[in-house]
């Protein structure tokens, strides 16, 4: 297995695509909407009138406890759970029509236990039109992609074993490894760092924060806040299906306590 400490992407900290830049120093612009969103499961209310704006290129944890509604804002986002009433806005689209600038990290890895880490993100390469051969408009090798993502978790992309094979931890990098393979704009990712080691979850910490410098939009819902103190530009604190406090430190304000 490749060495954390080794971890790279140079491709997603390198320049934002053509087309698509979404510069550090604009990090003020609002790049999500969330318009009196409301979630409701029979009579029960997940979400309840969430209304917030997330600006561009910075790194938000959600926090919570367990059933404050933070994996169906963020499968909100995704575009995975249609919200009862209320809008969201993704670069004004709709979560669904940004679909192809979202990452989105599930506690289901999402990933075929029988196939190989490598197999699994060719396979997801080609959903994603990220074909072996073609090159980008800095004449980089697509195809390479797969390969420079499992590196950049930490996993060794000569690995053959089934993924079902995997320990937890090591499913979970291969999941962000899937999140990350087609260089999202935004990532959403549901505790990336769950049975993760502390040594590799500090690593993956990093990765996010170089996506995050690099101009990606990232939210980290997670149990594990400190790892992230000094790094997430904003703590988003959750309660009973309702934002109840934003801060800059782990430190609540008066306001949401």
């Amino acid at each position: 297995m490749a060495r954390v400490e080794a971890v790279r992407f140079p491709v997603l900290i390198d320049k934002p695509r053509s087309g698509l830049p979404i510069p550090v120093t604009e990090a003020t612009t609002p790049v999500i909407t969330v318009s009196n969103v409301v979630k409701q499961f029979g009579r029960f209310a997940a979400l309840r009138g969430v209304t917030a704006e997330f600006d561009a290129g910075r790194f938000h944890a959600i926090l919570g406890e367990n059933g404050a509604g933070k994996t169906t804002l963020l499968r909100a986002l995704a575009g995975l759970a249609q919200p009862t009433r209320g809008e969201i806005s993704i670069f004004g689209r709709t979560p669904q029509e940004a679909c192809r600038d979202i990452g989105y990290m599930a506690h289901p890895s999402l990933l075929y236990d029988e196939m190989s880490g490598m197999e699994n993100l060719r396979y997801f390469a080609r959903l994603y039109g990220i074909v072996e051969g073609d090159r980008d408009r800095d004449g980089r090798d697509k195809g390479g992609r797969c390969e420079e993502v499992i590196r950049a978790v930490g996993l060794d992309p000569e690995l053959t074993r089934p993924v079902g094979q995997y320990s937890q931890g090591m499913r979970q990098r291969m999941s962000l490894a899937r999140a990350i393979l087609h260089d999202p704009r935004v990532l959403l990712l549901d505790e990336p760092f769950s049975n993760v080691d502390v040594h590799s979850a500090r690593a993956m910490v990093g990765l996010l924060k170089g996506m995050r410098d690099a101009g990606k939009t990232v939210f980290v819902i997670t149990h594990q806040a400190l790892l992230l103190e000094g790094v997430a530009d904003e703590f988003v604190w959750m309660q009973a299906g309702e934002i109840v406090d934003r801060t800059a430190t782990l430190a609540r304000s008066g306001a949401g306590s």
